[in-house]
Order: C-alpha cells, then sequence, then structure tokens
C-alpha cells in the first residue's frame, strides 16, 4: 500500500511544524472522539487518557508524549514516515518505542482514513502504553516477532491485529473496546460494541493466527478478552509452536471477499 501523505520533519528541537488547519483536525477529532469513548471504552483506556492528558487545541509534539511515557513506562513515540517496513515496525517495539506517523488526515478524510496518521497512533495507543504490563507486552511481542521469518512474522500479526488493534473486553457493564484501530474510529467504535453486524467469538490465539482479515472495511469478526489482564498471558504461551500449528492447520474461510487483504 502506498501513501498519499507527506510526512513532516522534526525541526533541531525536535518539534514538527503543525498548520492550523492541521490543529483544527486534531481538535475536531479530539473533541468527538472523546465523547464516543466514555461509554464505548475499556476503563484502562479512560484511565490511560486521563494519565496521558491530549491538548484539544493542537497537535501534542512527540517529545512531550515522551516526557509523560516517560513517567509511568519508560516508553516512547518515535517519528516515522506514514508507512514503514514491519521488520522496522517490531524493532522500534522491542526497544520500547512506539512508531508515530507525523501527518495528520485531511478534513475530507475525516472520518476514515486507511494509512495510520498520528491522531489514530496518538489517541489509539499511547493511553495504554502508561501501563507497565501492557508495555511490557508490546515489547515483548516485538521481539517476538523479530524472532521468526518475514512470511511468519506477517502471519503473527494477527495475533496484533486482534488485540491491540481491534480487540474486545468483556467488562460487568458489556463488551468494550481497547484496540486503538476503533478508538481512533468514530463509526468503528460504535460498530464494534453496539453492531448486530460483526460476530463476536471469545478470543483463542490458535484460533486468531488462522483468521485473515482486511484493514479497508470495517471488522467483520471481533476477538473478546474476558479480562484485559488474558492479554499479557498470551506471552506465557508458546508463541511459536502457536505459530507453526496455525500455519499446519491452515487459515480459516474469511468472512469478506479477498479483495484487498491484509497486509
Amino acid at each position: 500500500m502506498k501513501t498519499t501523505y507527506i510526512s513532516k520533519l522534526p525541526n533541531a528541537a525536535g518539534h514538527i511544524d503543525w498548520t492550523q488547519d492541521e490543529n483544527s483536525t486534531w481538535d475536531k477529532l479530539i473533541t468527538r472522539q472523546n465523547d464516543i469513548v466514555k461509554s464505548r471504552a475499556s476503563h484502562e483506556f479512560l484511565e490511560g487518557l486521563e494519565r496521558i492528558k491530549f491538548s484539544k487545541l493542537r497537535i501534542p509534539q512527540h517529545t512531550e508524549i515522551n516526557s509523560r511515557l516517560k513517567e509511568f513506562t519508560g516508553w516512547e513515540v518515535e517519528v516515522v514516515p506514514a508507512l514503514i517496513p514491519a521488520k522496522d515496525f517490531f524493532t522500534l517495539l522491542a526497544n520500547k518505542r512506539f512508531p508515530a506517523a507525523s501527518f495528520i488526515r485531511t478534513p475530507e478524510e475525516l472520518d476514515y482514513i486507511e494509512e495510520p496518521d498520528i491522531f489514530h497512533e496518538f489517541y489509539g495507543h499511547v493511553p495504554l502504553l502508561t501501563f507497565r504490563e501492557y508495555a511490557n507486552f508490546m515489547e515483548e511481542f516485538g521481539k517476538i516477532a523479530l524472532s521468526v521469518p518475514g512470511p511468519d512474522r506477517r502471519r503473527l500479526f494477527r495475533l496484533f491485529w486482534f488485540t491491540i488493534e481491534f480487540g474486545l473486553v468483556n467488562s460487568p457493564q458489556g463488551v468494550k473496546a481497547y484496540g486503538g484501530g476503533m478508538l481512533s474510529s468514530i463509526h468503528e467504535t460504535v460498530y464494534s460494541v453496539e453492531s448486530t453486524i460483526p460476530k463476536r467469538v471469545p478470543f483463542d490465539p490458535l484460533i486468531a493466527l488462522r483468521t485473515p482479515y482486511r484493514i479497508d472495511i470495517p471488522q467483520p469478526l471481533y476477538y473478546v478478552l474476558n479480562q484485559f489482564s488474558d492479554l499479557y498471558k498470551i506471552l506465557d504461551l508458546d508463541i511459536l509452536s502457536l505459530l507453526k500449528t496455525s500455519k499446519e492447520m491452515g487459515d480459516l474461510e474469511p468472512l469478506f471477499s479477498p479483495v484487498s487483504e491484509e497486509l
């Protein structure tokens, strides 16, 4: 997939010169998303929002986010272009750095953007990176991904997709979203927890590894953790053995057209 956006380069002080229009786009996105997630996001994500305290009036600088993350987990966000190779992505995770693109969507793509922009990366992922166990999971996942060949890495990313990007979790108040992919999307936040269209099934790592996905449609299938701490228990499993078994068993039948399949 090729990007249609031009990433911005930080200056010598590490700051990016955002325009008034770009800051206005951030303001619109975060104002409406804060309202949408109140009753639909996991309490961990909402607590993370309180911890990180995003500015509403302007796009936060990477350096500002880093100073806050360091207080909680020692992590940082790294300025990257719109798209980076999978190996580079996992290398950053393995070194306690989360890649965050240095561009923001245009007003014409306010509701949906296929590429991960700074709103997706900051709003969708940074809040949970204030939790040490979550940050440790990301670091270890990056290390595991780097230990396998490229094709296996792409299959392994399915675990990441169905948890970190599009994961749901049970709560006393019902199913809630914690994945950054839906929590940075005005439509999929609601769709993921309220729509009767998608399937929601208990999370099973082996099944998830056998499940294809598409990046350009609302997800037809979500995996639901029984409780948030179950995410961390994935690392207690023999991931490489599960990866091997998933290849031997083959993929499940997709719930979508094969056009524009996963990365």
